[in-house]
């Protein structure tokens, strides 16, 4: 069972969790490609042939020149001409079973306990909103400004603080999610939010 160190008032201590043990790298690539799938735009547009600002009048007669046939100037063969098969606006979406959603997350969250990069917070003590103040905070408990941080935290002025810090990421507890979690080297979480992450991995109660 992965320790999670938690800082509080009077000091540092750890915590056991009930995170998995065992860490599913294929299991954890599929909700990563599930998420990134759901953030596609998918407003890619082409124009096909029968689209492109061309008159349709045939370019020359069917026979008798010793060239192709071409009905139009706008065919896909020509340059500036329509797009053959080319992407049209669609939903890259696509469902995933919630228990494989809720094994990724927590997963992820033990993944960085396992390395000893996850850190629950009491409370961010003297940090009232200003980024200096978050600064000496993190200075305080060691955090590197070489590595990337994702902040979870409910507290808007501990996130309003971090914002304007390029190698901090925060976010909202709502926001938890298994690629944000991947794609940092460090995670700080406040203790609601880190609650919250375990009931949505389903380890805590009611998801």
């Amino acid at each position: 069972m992965p320790a999670v160190e938690v800082i509080t008032k009077e000091g540092r201590s750890t915590r056991e969790v009930p995170l998995p043990e065992e860490v599913n790298v294929h299991l954890l690539w599929e909700v990563v490609k599930w998420q990134l799938a759901n953030r596609r735009a998918g407003t890619a547009s082409t124009k096909t042939r029968s689209k492109v600002a061309y008159s349709g009048r045939k370019i020359w007669p069917q026979k008798g020149l010793g060239r192709a046939r071409h009905g139009d100037r706008g065919a896909p063969i020509f340059v500036k001409g329509g797009v053959a098969f080319g992407p049209k606006p669609r939903d890259y979406g696509y469902t995933l079973p919630k228990k494989v959603r809720k094994k990724g997350l927590a997963m992820a969250l033990s993944d960085r306990a396992k390395e000893g990069k996850l850190l629950v917070v009491e409370a961010f003590e003297g940090v009232e909103g200003k980024t200096k103040e978050f600064l000496a905070w993190a200075e305080k408990q060691g955090l590197d400004s070489g590595e990337r941080v994702l902040l979870v935290t409910g507290d808007e002025r501990v996130r309003r603080a971090a914002r304007n810090l390029p190698w901090v990421t925060p976010l909202a507890p709502e926001g938890i999610n298994v690629y944000d979690i991947l794609r940092h080297e460090r995670l700080v979480m406040d203790e609601g939010a880190f609650e919250l992450a375990l009931q949505r991995a389903g380890l805590g109660g009611a998801a």
